[in-house]
């Protein structure tokens, strides 16, 4: 049997109408900084938890819908399995051919809440030469705590890509993976900090790339690199102990 979005508490329901506004929100922010081209590329959500007995959901973009047509209420909910719920939409509305891949993420993944997949210009090219962004720029241990590296050549349509995504990213500091010859798939505790690592894995895709055209980039001591992620992690920002930049 098919579950319902009605039949769910009222609680999930209003945690699920929430997620797809923030879900529909950022997919504009893909275009917006370049990151994708015509239907390409997606943003999904893990859905808060309001009751132990409702299977974890997540909120998706659909498949092939041009990202001037997506609103709240066009987004796919799906179980962590990767099956699409009676949400209300139409069924003829599936959702992203990506669904398998974050779903296995969130499955085996407890502490991400948001997923990001682009083919941004740049952080691709690097995945099609199966090469990991060295760590060349204070910006990536800042963001990344190192090297952005390079995933398994996965077939698109069942989890495989997620399992290299897991496996690659489980125990790395990386919040941002180059799929080989496909592009670059990002996390983060939520959708809006899974968007931002895209946004950062691109711009640091391209400058290194700038770099090595001028010749070889320094690379950046471990330990200043740790240095660096422990404090923009830990203290920089707004927070009550945070250091101004």
């Amino acid at each position: 049997m098919t579950l319902s979005l009605a039949s769910l508490p009222q609680a999930t329901q209003d945690a699920v109408a929430a997620t797809r506004e923030r879900v529909a929100a950022l997919h504009a922010e893909l275009p917006r900084n370049g990151l994708v081209v015509w239907t390409a590329g997606n943003v999904s959500e893990r859905v808060p938890a309001t009751d132990p007995d409702v299977p974890g959901l997540l909120v998706i973009k659909p498949s092939g819908v041009s990202y001037d047509e997506l609103s709240a209420s066009v987004m796919v909910v799906c179980t962590l399995d990767g099956q699409k719920i009676d949400d209300g939409t139409p069924d003829s509305l599936t959702p992203s051919s990506d669904t398998a891949a974050h779903a296995y993420v969130y499955e085996h993944m407890d502490e991400v809440g948001g997923v990001v997949h682009t083919h941004s210009t740049y952080a691709t090219a690097w995945a099609a030469r199966g090469e990991e962004i060295p760590c060349v720029l204070t910006m990536m241990a800042d963001e990344f705590g190192g090297p952005i590296p390079i995933g398994p050549f996965a077939i698109i349509g069942d989890d495989s890509i997620g399992r290299g995504i897991v496996e690659t990213l489980r125990g790395s500091r990386s919040r941002a993976v180059l799929m080989q010859n496909h592009g670059p798939f990002t996390i983060g505790k939520d959708a809006k900090d899974a968007v931002k690592a895209a946004v950062m894995a691109e711009e640091v895709a391209r400058t290194v790339h700038i770099s090595r055209q001028l010749g070889e980039p320094l690379p950046i001591e471990q330990t200043h690199v740790d240095a660096l992620f422990d404090r923009y992690q830990n203290v920089y920002g707004q927070g009550e102990e945070a250091a101004t930049a």
